[in-house]
């Protein structure tokens, strides 16, 4: 990295097109056919397997690993399409190391799992590349439903009830599908415009309207909805970012996070990204860490994630967590932000050590401390917007029970947006797909 192209302030073009290039490659390139083998060995095939109760999708993961191993690779990628149509996804983004491959009876005997999410991977990549759609549409039944948000839940729900044979309209506030797979990921784990490549082929069913550039509350209401289909499915996730609460937070170059993931996300041009040379990040989950990691591979001199609270109880897992130091990026944990310094723009940011009170709180101490900051960007979780007062909530979120139902009659719930889920691009499938069949039932028996 040369130092001449290291300017203070927050610039863009620090790193050369070839450097970016290289620094953004897929971080975790897919298996061949021998690897895919060798690594399908592995499996016990357990008959009580803990990796399908770690799963949220309840993928049959000993069948589909058995599937590969004898040589059926398209026969695995449909067990895991039937239980997650956005396996492929979930493949690279899962943590794995703390779903199926943390339970693997191989992680327990020997430390290291069975490559489950490679695995998955390989399979559903294989049979996407195939020219046909494998899944056929059952007779029409005259039914229509809306899904608002075009996200994991949203679109997981659309393809359940699609392959139903109901009629579907996906209501989408951007320009493009995705959701958090489109906008909020690092773009090392999804490489080569996948997320729309995996939309494509899932709308490849037949049934299915996408319509943009619909926000809840601005273009469309639940009335609206509810009189002219006959069923609504909610999947919009979180559109509002949480607050410092700390004083000079709007100063600028103090942005969210996901703003810049998306930004990312979307720059056809990486060196026109500008980043700054001493970057900080607020916050202690993926999209901390993910947003970390890539201001450092686009020529941050330095990143720092700084956490409340201990490293143990971070969201990012320990594996994204090593990741980020592995690319160079500091982590402090038990402190927070209480001021932003300044003139104009961010210079240092004022934290205050955190402890634990005996009763299980948290609280800053008089001990402080400052990091120097070009650049600030929070990461500290986010908030439901627009959602209508009729709708109960729990938590800030939709109110659901069962499979998604929410307070109002015909309405269901899942993904970021309702109540009880983890923020997992593999929870809001199964929360989708599990509101699909329940809708379907309604509808059917009624």
């Amino acid at each position: 990295m040369s130092q001449a192209r290291l300017a203070p302030g927050v610039v863009p073009g620090r790193l050369t097109p070839s450097e970016l290039a290289a620094n953004f490659v897929d971080v975790a390139p897919p298996l061949d056919d021998h690897e895919a083998r060798v690594a399908a060995d592995r499996c016990y095939f357990c008959h009580d397997a803990p990796c399908i109760t770690a799963c949220p999708t309840s993928i049959d993961i000993p069948l589909f690993i058995r599937q590969i191993a004898t040589g059926t690779p398209d026969a695995a990628a449909m067990t895991i399409f039937h239980a997650n149509i956005l396996g492929g996804m979930c493949g690279r983004v899962c943590p794995t190391e703390n779903l199926c491959e943390g339970a693997c009876v191989r992680m327990e005997a020997e430390g290291k799992p069975v490559e489950i999410g490679a695995l998955q991977r390989y399979a559903t990549d294989g049979m996407m590349a195939q020219p046909v759609h494998p899944f056929l549409r059952a007779a029409p039944t005259g039914k229509r439903i809306a899904v608002v948000g075009a996200g994991p839940a949203g679109l997981s729900a659309a393809h359940r009830l699609a392959a139903k044979g109901h009629d579907v309209t996906i209501f989408e506030a951007r320009p493009k599908p995705g959701g958090l797979n489109e906008y909020g990921i690092a773009s090392y784990k999804a490489v080569d415009g996948f997320a729309q490549a995996e939309v494509n082929w899932l709308l490849g069913i037949g049934g299915i309207t996408l319509r943009h550039d619909y926000r809840l509350g601005r273009d469309i209401t639940l009335d609206m909805l509810r009189a002219e289909y006959d069923a609504v499915f909610l999947g919009m996730g979180l559109g509002g970012v949480n607050a410092l609460r700390a004083e000079g937070e709007d100063r600028r170059n103090v942005l969210d996070a996901v703003s810049f993931i998306r930004d990312l996300r979307q720059a056809s041009d990486l060196t026109t990204l500008p980043v700054g040379r001493d970057v900080v990040v607020i916050g202690g989950g993926m999209t901390a860490v993910d947003a970390a990691v890539q201001a450092k591979l686009l020529g941050a001199e330095n990143a720092t994630i700084v956490y409340r609270r201990d490293q143990s109880q971070m969201g990012a897992s320990r594996h994204e967590q090593d990741h980020a130091t592995s690319a160079g990026v500091r982590i402090i944990c038990n402190a927070a932000p209480v001021k932003v310094h300044g003139n104009g723009a961010v210079v240092e940011v004022e934290f205050a050590y955190t402890e634990i009170d005996p009763d299980g709180g948290l609280r800053m101490t008089d001990d402080r401390f400052r990091l120097k900051a070009d650049q600030l960007f929070r990461a500290i979780g986010q908030r439901l917007d627009g959602v209508p007062e009729a709708l109960a909530l729990d938590g800030g979120k939709i109110a659901v029970t069962g499979p998604g139902r929410t307070s109002i009659a015909g309405i269901w719930a899942g993904g970021d947006c309702a109540a009880g889920g983890d923020d997992l691009t593999v929870t809001a499938v199964a929360e989708g797909r599990d509101a699909a069949e329940d809708i379907h039932a309604i509808l059917m028996r009624g």
